[in-house]
């Protein structure tokens, strides 16, 4: 894609974020909510863009302390951080550039035969890097719905309060969902203490696991990418892993090698659907409704 793909806003404050001119800009296929490029930048390096012209000028400063937050456990590689638009930045209807981050172009390789197992082995020793405390010092976003992590001093009143009630009055609010989930997610809500799983200390959480969220290196070995970070049940991010398939059984078979998991964390895997259903349900429409029913049905 030509140069001109990005606003001349935008390349004059890339270029003084990276300290180097921009050469050629290449449109990438990718996610569903940012615009995503490679950069070739006039000292030889090419580098990732994300950008987006309506974001919130919070998500991309954001997603950059998660990746930095995640890398602090010093288990699994996330991309280097290259440069980040600021909290008071972003675009709006005067013309102003968007928000943006720009990180290290990862050139996947093949992945090596224990890719499975590096994961499971890495993530056990990510979550167990406890922030000691669920919820997090800061919001942040999850696609780009916001995530409140005000910190709770239990899972199971951090898991209601900030992660189900939130997407549920959304959903509501939306014509998404019927009002009839107020009383079922009530029900569900005054279950979770006894149905969240075994007390542990709160796990430093990718927050948005799934199989398109992990990448091969240029090695082949397992990076984490697009993350949704903050202190919570480890199960979270195990329960999202299996949600639209992607991974084997042998990343939970190496995970529990390193950190042994409840015998009855498999009963609770549909538990920590929900989340990410309701996400789904505000992103991308109805459809994932029926699964959300599902999922609850199991605990009422």
């Amino acid at each position: 894609m030509a140069a001109g793909a990005l606003s001349p806003a935008l390349r004059e404050r890339l270029s003084a974020a990276l300290g180097c001119a921009l050469g050629e800009v290449r449109r990438m296929s990718g996610g569903d909510i940012n615009d995503a490029y490679a950069l070739a930048l006039a000292d030889g390096r090419t580098v990732f863009l994300k950008t987006r012209a309506d974001a919130d000028p919070r998500m991309f400063p954001r997603e950059a302390r998660g990746l930095g937050w995640l890398a602090e456990a010093q288990a699994l590689p996330v991309p280097e951080v290259l440069a980040a638009s600021g909290e008071e930045d972003g675009g709006d209807d005067s013309g102003a550039a968007p928000g943006f981050l720009v990180l290290e172009l990862v050139r996947s390789g093949s992945r090596v035969a224990d890719f499975d197992e590096l994961l499971g082995r890495g993530l056990a020793a990510v979550h167990r890097c406890s922030p000691g405390e669920f919820g997090l010092a800061y919001d942040n976003f999850i696609g780009n719905l916001e995530q409140s992590n005000r910190p709770r001093p239990r899972w199971s009143e951090f898991y209601a309060e900030e992660r189900l009630l939130p997407q549920v009055r959304r959903a509501i609010d939306a014509g998404r969902a019927p009002r009839s989930w107020v009383h079922s997610f009530d029900r569900l809500i005054a279950k979770l203490p006894e149905i969240v799983g075994p007390e542990e200390p709160p796990a430093r959480l990718h927050g948005d696991l799934w199989a398109g969220n992990l990448l091969a290196d240029a090695a082949g070995r397992p990076m984490l990418i697009d993350p949704a970070v903050y202190g919570g049940h480890r199960e979270v991010d195990l329960a999202m892993l299996s949600l639209f398939g992607g991974v084997s059984g042998r990343v939970y078979d190496a995970y529990h090698e390193v950190y042994p998991l409840d015998r009855g964390w498999s009963s609770r895997v549909p538990l920590y659907h929900v989340y990410p259903l309701l996400v789904h349900l505000n992103l991308f429409g109805m459809s994932y409704g029926g699964q959300v029913e599902r999922a609850i049905a199991r605990y009422l």
